[in-house]
């Protein structure tokens, strides 16, 4: 190369430095002049509800509404092992309920999540007392340290866990915002914590007879159970108030026995047609039929 050439080159480097400065300005002051590349969208607010889930089922309101709920999902896997998830167990055995319950008719039936999407532990009864619901199912699948355990559980909230969660809920800021219909905003924690404390007793003979019947039919069904008997816990996803709620673990995904039961569409199935039996007689025998 000349050295003609060279001197061209290094002085025509800052002319062409200016012209690229200018040709960045002004575009970028036509993108700011129009700003059609910029696009707005509202974020929701933390505390704001999750949208109602949809209800299946006879469209006639005074059919009592099921709402199931399928545990963890989303990032939240839950317990597992080898590849079995128990938000997927869940999940699986939820829509499984919903299926066989909507198939006998005169039901109506509704899940907090029909895919693999987190929702948070106090959305999940909040959906259904949105929806008024008159049973609340919280389905899971359990782990423990030793693989020797196994059996499915069936807990409804304990006394304990009762108060417990009423001081909380009546402290919350962000919580439902009434309780049989008195808003909790307008009295104090003290007398919020009562009037929850008081329907969440109301709603626990129900809870408990639910259980009792639940219990049975997966023992009848061949189901081994963990205890023979209905078990008791401060479950937090068990605290909707004024709706008989139990949460249903379905076996321990670490027990060789349970992870083949829980895993197969057989035992899942079987799971799904001893809940929508038990939901059956309940109703049964609380509408006098």
């Amino acid at each position: 190369m000349s050295r003609t050439i060279q001197l061209a080159l290094i002085l025509s480097a800052p002319l062409a430095l200016l012209v690229a400065v200018f040709v960045l300005n002004r575009t970028i002051g036509m993108a700011e002049g129009d700003r059609d590349y910029v696009v707005r969208f509202d974020l929701p607010s933390a505390d704001a509800p999750v949208d109602l889930p949809r209800v299946d089922g006879p469209a006639d309101a005074s059919r009592p509404l099921v709402v199931i709920d399928a545990g963890h999902g989303g990032f939240d896997p839950g317990a597992g092992m080898e590849g079995v998830r128990e938000k997927d167990v869940a999940l699986a055995i939820a829509l499984a309920i919903r299926d066989r319950l909507l198939a006998g008719g005169g039901v109506r039936l509704a899940l907090t999540r029909e895919t693999d999407r987190f929702i948070s532990l106090g959305d999940r009864p909040d959906i259904a007392r949105r929806l008024n619901a008159d049973v609340f199912i919280s389905v899971h699948a359990d782990s423990a340290e030793s693989d020797l355990a196994r059996g499915a559980s069936i807990y409804v909230l304990s006394e304990k866990g009762s108060s417990e969660a009423a001081e909380r809920f009546a402290e919350r800021e962000n919580g439902a915002d009434k309780v049989n219909g008195v808003a909790l905003s307008q009295t104090s924690a003290g007398v919020g914590a009562i009037l929850l404390d008081l329907s969440q007793r109301g709603a626990q003979a129900g809870s408990t007879e639910l259980a009792d019947l639940m219990l049975r039919e997966l023992r009848e069904a061949g189901i081994g159970m963990h205890h023979d008997r209905v078990e008791t816990a401060a479950l937090a996803v068990l605290k909707a108030p004024d709706i008989p709620s139990i949460l249903l673990e379905t076996g321990y995904i670490n027990n060789a026995q349970d992870y083949a039961f829980l895993r197969s569409k057989q035992g899942q199935n079987t799971v799904a047609e001893a809940a929508a039996r038990a939901i059956r007689v309940y109703f049964a025998r609380n509408s006098g039929a």
